[in-house]
């Protein structure tokens, strides 16, 4: 698709059609944890990145995979290391001889979904290249940018137990992601239906992404995205998220809170989350369901919180049952 083909949104009922068509081709290949998927589609049609974080084996670039087969969107995966250069993800020059001139060799970032596999184990200065890409959806090589066609959505991994050689996401870096999604262990009952449909009749150790169809594509997914940005918010909807926000800069267990991209990030995830449910209107429930996964990575929890083993889902969850909600 080209940049300037006009797209019209889709309606509620439309993009709910289109959203359980995609769930029920993902979880062909992304067995349970319904929760992750959810969140996930959530980034999806609310146009935001994503930073997914679990111990290794959990599937995370599965699903990365699966959702781009999903959607039949160019798909490619950067493994992130200490050796990994900036021009290494967005490109660049080289002098050719035949035409005696530099010609641009465009990196890995020009796709349309980016997996950055392990961000965290490659330096700032790597992890700063995103930064443009993420933000402006443009790339700057030698001096000259170059656009990216829509849609675009980053995939970042990390591991949060093994911590040895790697270098912490700055606040500029994680600010970018729209949510901050952690995926746990499966339950008894995905991981052996995840084993058996792994081991019968195959010898590869993972899964056959043959069976994920695509059932949207580029054009399709904008049209959602546009009609997800025309979803209803009421001033006292965006009062409320404001209000949930700023509770965290005052609150004295976070050393860091949310700045106000969090509560834009807040209200776009809502607007998305009520089109989960074929809703063109965005409700207070929507706020709450994705106020942790929006919020976890903009804040910093206090040093005597952390002494404590506290979590910072635990202090969020508090601050929703201290924040008064806008009345029905």
């Amino acid at each position: 698709m080209t940049a300037d083909l006009p797209v019209l949104p889709l309606a509620p009922e439309q993009i709910f059609e289109r959203i359980e068509l995609i769930r029920a081709q993902v979880q062909q290949a992304f067995i349970g944890q319904p929760g992750v998927l959810d969140e996930l589609l959530v980034a999806l049609l609310a146009g935001g990145h994503v930073l997914l974080e679990g111990a290794p084996g959990l599937g995370k670039t599965l699903l990365a995979r699966a959702l781009a087969a999903s959607l039949s969107l160019s798909f490619a995966r950067v493994q992130f290391t200490p050796d990994l250069m900036p021009s290494d993800l967005s490109g660049h020059a080289f002098y050719d001889p035949k035409s005696e001139g530099f010609k641009i060799r465009r990196g890995p970032v020009f796709t349309q979904m980016l997996l950055a596999d392990e961000i965290n184990r490659a330096p700032a200065k790597t992890q700063a290249a995103l930064l443009e890409v993420m933000q402006e959806q443009q790339v700057t090589i030698e001096s000259k940018s170059f656009q990216l066609a829509p849609p675009f959505m980053v995939l970042a991994t990390q591991n949060p137990i093994e911590q040895e050689g790697t270098y912490p996401l700055p606040e500029a870096q994680l600010d970018r992601f729209l949510l901050k999604i952690s995926i746990g262990y499966p339950t008894a009952r995905e991981e052996i239906e995840m084993v058996s449909a792994i081991s019968h009749g195959r010898t590869a150790q993972d899964f056959d992404l043959s069976a994920v169809r695509a059932v949207a594509d580029g054009p399709t997914l904008i049209a959602m995205q546009l009609g997800v940005a025309q979803s209803t918010v009421d001033a006292g909807l965006i009062d409320y998220a404001v209000r949930l926000v700023r509770a965290t800069r005052d609150n004295p267990q976070f050393a860091l809170g949310a700045g106000p991209r969090g509560s834009l990030g807040l209200i776009r995830a809502a607007r998305a989350k009520a089109a989960l449910s074929g809703r063109d209107f965005a409700t207070p429930d929507d706020v709450r369901a994705v106020l942790k996964p929006a919020l976890r990575h903009r804040v910093m929890l206090a040093a005597e919180m952390q002494i404590e083993g506290r979590h910072v889902d635990q202090l969020l969850e508090q601050l929703l049952q201290s924040v008064r909600a806008p009345q029905k």
